[in-house]
């Protein structure tokens, strides 16, 4: 049997050796060089306006560590884990009733998260804190005190962030519950374990993945929201210390700027907590992590280095 050669006069090799390297011209996007000067510029001018402005720039780092400041800190992040833990707690209740086959119950809940969540949460903190001038006394059978000495700017405080961040809490878990696949419940059930147990050891880890994300935006987010305790409880957290200082030293805006940068500082930690936390709950169902900010660090040096010098094109 003989093989046929198919090659034809064509398709023979050039005469000469190798052929010639092909050079490649990379495309030169010049919209984002314009862009990138735009954006350079329109910050230059922002920076310039507030060198040239009348602020004593000097009193930021001056009050700094001042206790009262630190005080104030330290009641923010109080009242904003203490209400987070709140909201978190019932709110995987009310979506457990939520979800519930109970007509009485689903109803209950769903009639809490419309009210809180269709009502603003500095009204909701106004009225707690006003609370004593409907009811006078506060009697739960085995506690009984005046409702002025219950309702203090710190339990104000606490059950209007806490019970309103239930509201959204609840739909979160709700979401989340509601992701998980039927046929895990269906064969829990089928293995003998009950609805609470298949709620506590099957689907909530699972819903985990797609809870925590919101949840970590929920909680810095009530983080800021705890500001406003500051006017409607006049509960004495970040914002209202630095106001006080800022009235007495005459530095109004300075310490404003400085509310602002501890505001920063704490958002930017939880961020980065929320991040690893996301990345644990994420190992279930990505094939490869996201890598962590230092690994993404580590990645850009290494590729800046090993980057050949000359002829690189824009």
């Amino acid at each position: 049997m003989t093989t046929l050669d198919k090659t034809g006069p064509n398709d023979a090799p050039p005469p000469g050796g190798r052929p010639e390297d092909i050079k490649a011209v990379p495309i030169r996007h010049y919209g984002r060089w314009i862009s990138g000067i735009v954006v350079l510029g329109l910050l230059a001018l922002l920076v310039n306006a507030f060198a040239g402005a009348d602020i004593n720039w000097d009193a930021i780092p001056e009050f700094m560590f001042d206790p009262t400041v630190l005080e104030g800190l330290w009641k923010t992040l109080l009242i904003s884990v203490l209400s987070m833990v709140i909201g978190l707690v019932l709110g995987i209740v009310l979506a457990v009733m939520r979800l519930s086959k109970n007509p009485v119950t689903s109803s209950v809940a769903w009639g809490y998260i419309w009210f809180f969540r269709g009502t603003p949460v500095f009204v909701q903190l106004i009225l707690w804190f006003n609370l004593a001038l409907v009811f006078p006394y506060i009697n739960l059978g085995f506690y009984r005190d005046e409702m002025t000495d219950f309702m203090t700017p710190f339990m104000a405080a606490l059950l209007g962030l806490g019970l309103n961040e239930a509201a959204y809490m609840s739909e979160i878990v709700r979401a989340g519950i509601q992701s998980v696949d039927e046929g895990q419940s269906e064969a829990s059930h089928a293995l003998g374990m009950t609805h609470a147990k298949t709620l506590r050891r099957v689907v909530l880890p699972q819903a985990m993945r797609v809870i925590v994300p919101p949840t970590g935006n929920e909680y810095i987010n009530m983080l800021k929201t705890s500001s406003l305790a500051a006017s409607a409880c006049q509960y004495d957290e970040l914002l209202r210390s630095t106001q006080n200082i800022g009235q007495t030293s005459g530095a109004v805006v300075e310490m404003l700027f400085l509310a602002v940068f501890w505001y920063l500082v704490l958002t930017s930690v939880f961020s980065i907590g929320q991040y690893y936390l996301e990345r644990r709950y994420a190992r279930g169902s990505l094939r490869s992590l996201p890598p962590t900010p230092l690994q993404r660090i580590k990645v850009n040096l290494a590729s800046f280095s090993n980057r050949p010098s000359g002829g690189a094109g824009v």
